[in-house]
């Protein structure tokens, strides 16, 4: 993940990146500047070359990423794929709100093999009144005709829409206003909390997360046929049918991951930002150290050691390969670190116990040895 500008045009109000305890964005460059594109892109390269990598994931962040423009996107992405070898597939992707994406602009990334996720809270402009600019007007008009024109003119280069669950929203209303904008794909994310700041709308024990997730399974599961595709519940089906699955909130695959920010340095995902100040950091940069090196970081380290490094309650709970934990922000408790449940423990329980008998149900072989 490359941090193509460090700043945003969205002040959305529940924004953990920029609104949580962590604000070292403030003092890093806001454009990514040349030498920290070319030094990245060089990096990736040589940990391509080195590794014989076939394939590898760019994912073009920020911020918004579109505040870069996209022909910086498009250089960029053009040079990495110079610089690893010639039977490596680069899969790039720009993460953005949507709402600087131009027909001009789109056509660029389309034609640069850059395909476009989206972030939307849902697919009705009541969905997203916390989503709002830096003058507190409303983004939904300017993200949904971004999405639309994806949809309509390259619908080729759409990735998806990622929407964070709101417990306080109807599920099902909420699933199928986002099919009406047509998205190949959704991530359905939990909202980044832990146990010393818990999400909004969380209690002990209860499990409102888990009881919104199992009321879109239900719809997508339903419906007769694939209508998108749902990351969230395809990864938890492979996981119940013991086939491989990679995602952060589920499953014990080590994660694959590195983040470099606009100053250059090599830093773990942003969601740990919503722990502490510096949870992500690392101490490394792409300038004195490639890739390779973050993988002796402890907090690293951790996220490839599977369920050693869990809490023990996790290592005896019969969910456990297909949990994984949960993600790893999620488990935070400050003097205690990461070896904790998930905060959303009693909601992932919950939710793959649904999925778990809906699956029974359908392939009853599914459920030999299976899930409690």
């Amino acid at each position: 993940m490359v941090k193509m500008h460090g700043r945003c045009n969205l002040a959305c109000r529940y924004c953990y990146l920029y609104e949580g305890p962590d604000h070292g964005w403030r003092t890093r460059p806001a454009a990514t500047p040349p030498a920290v594109l070319e030094r990245t892109a060089r990096r990736i390269g040589e940990h391509a070359r080195a590794h014989g990598s076939t394939a590898l994931s760019l994912v073009l962040h920020g911020g918004e990423p579109l505040l870069a423009g996209t022909g910086t996107l498009a250089r960029f992405t053009d040079r990495v794929r110079r610089l690893v070898p010639d039977d490596c597939t680069v899969h790039a992707t720009v993460q953005t709100n949507a709402t600087l994406l131009t027909e001009r602009g789109l056509d660029v990334l389309a034609r640069h093999g850059i395909r476009v996720g989206i972030s939307l809270d849902g697919g009705l402009p009541e969905h997203n009144t916390l989503r709002t600019d830096r003058a507190g007007r409303p983004s939904w008009p300017a993200a949904t005709h971004g999405a639309r024109l994806v949809a309509t003119h390259h619908p080729e280069a759409f990735a998806g829409i990622l929407t964070v669950v709101d417990p306080a929203t109807d599920p099902v209303e909420l699933y199928e206003s986002l099919l009406e904008l047509r998205p190949p794909a959704l991530d359905l994310l939990l909202p980044h909390g832990n146990w010393s700041a818990p999400p909004l709308r969380w209690t002990a024990g209860a499990t409102p997360y888990g009881d919104w997730l199992c009321a879109v399974f239900d719809r997508w599961w339903g419906a007769g046929r694939r209508e998108t595709r749902v990351r969230l519940f395809e990864e938890c089906l492979a996981l119940l049918l013991g086939l491989p699955a990679a995602t952060e909130s589920l499953g014990l695959a080590p994660f694959e991951a590195v983040v470099v920010e606009t100053d250059g340095s090599i830093e773990q995902v942003d969601s740990l930002k919503s722990c502490y100040a510096g949870a992500a950091e690392t101490g490394l940069d792409v300038f004195r150290h490639g890739f390779d090196e973050a993988l002796g970081h402890p907090g690293i380290a951790a996220r490839q050691a599977g369920a050693a490094a869990l809490a023990a309650d996790c290592r005896a709970c019969p969910l456990l390969t297909v949990c994984g934990g949960g993600h790893y922000a999620h488990r935070y408790r400050a003097g205690r670190g990461f070896a904790n449940p998930s905060v959303y423990c009693a909601d992932l329980q919950r939710f793959i116990r649904h999925v778990a008998r809906r699956l029974a149900g359908a392939v009853p072989a599914a459920s030999e040895g299976g899930v409690p």
